[in-house]
């Protein structure tokens, strides 16, 4: 299996050991060797998860979910935009498990002394892999906001649009649910404040995504908007040339029917005297478009 990989790491008073996608064999394995739930080492593996937590008697298992997708291919669901890392832990032991390999994974040569200050370092690093999407999301609002109100409206995508509105609304509930399960945790007081850290990342992650959101709700509305304004404008252009055109039109019909009794056909100067007419009858539109503000 590619990237397949399991690898133990000894630090001076716990041991840590990071499995990438493991088969079932290795599962049931994993799950013995350090008994484990099994349902949750299953858990671990499978991709539809949200983030939570369940505390056992000798261990705290975690899921979390890091941001993972390319934002051009159109993903809107949390498998497709993120995956995840379950964490098996207590003050001896941290196991991490996951399908897919995260550099922030390689510690070099980083040491953390307890099991828990590699735990937060590592959910710090997926908290961050939250800002490169959320600067590229309001990067795209800006260029559509530049678009729609200085250049042409009409150059702008309503599915991209969409997309962008959909990212920001899944990748917003997804670190709400991130942050449920950060609140829940209980560590040791000298984590304490690694713990406050990753709260207040948290937050302002989610305050960023929720003003990206409300700003492509905005945008949305704004495209709206000034497409029914200048749908608007073209009716009013139209409307404008029927109420010139109509009383002309009206004229020429009346004088187009030929009767015999139509003593105005035989004036000599009829023709003209029409054309007059007309011309008077479009000034007049004109000077009542001008007083009312229609044009």
């Amino acid at each position: 299996m590619e990237n397949q990989y399991q690898r133990t790491v000894t630090f001076e008073n716990y041991e840590w050991t990071d499995i990438c996608k493991p088969d079932k064999t290795e599962l049931e394995k994993i799950a013995a060797l350090y008994q484990l739930d099994y349902f949750q080492i299953r858990d671990s593996v499978q991709p539809g998860h949200l983030p939570k937590i369940e505390k056992q008697d000798n261990y705290t298992f975690i899921v979390l979910r890091a941001f993972t997708a390319d934002l051009t291919m159109g993903a809107t669901t949390v498998p497709e935009l993120s995956n995840k890392i379950a964490f098996f832990f207590n003050n001896k032991k941290l196991i991490t498990i996951h399908a897919t390999p995260f550099d922030f994974l390689e510690l070099g040569n980083k040491k953390f002394k307890h099991a828990e200050e590699l735990l937060l370092h590592i959910i710090y690093k997926m908290v961050d892999t939250y800002q490169e999407p959320f600067d590229e999301l309001d990067k795209k609002i800006g260029d559509f906001e530049k678009t729609i109100f200085l250049k042409d409206y009409s150059k702008v995508s309503v599915e991209n649009l969409y997309f962008l509105k959909a990212q920001a609304r899944i990748t917003k509930k997804l670190l709400q649910f991130f942050q449920n399960v950060i609140n829940q945790m209980e560590v040791k007081p000298q984590q304490k404040t690694a713990l406050q850290n990753i709260k207040d990342h948290l937050l302002s992650m989610i305050l960023n995504y929720d003003e990206v959101l409300e700003d492509a709700n905005n945008l949305l509305n704004s495209y709206h908007s000034v497409n029914a304004q200048k749908n608007n404008d073209v009716m009013k252009l139209l409307t404008i040339f029927s109420a010139f055109f109509l009383p002309l039109t009206f004229i020429a019909g009346i004088y187009g029917m030929n009767f015999e009794n139509m003593p105005e056909l035989e004036w000599h100067w009829g023709y003209f005297l029409t054309l007059a007419l007309m011309l008077l009858v479009s000034v007049i539109i004109f000077i009542w478009f001008k007083r009312k503000k229609i044009i």
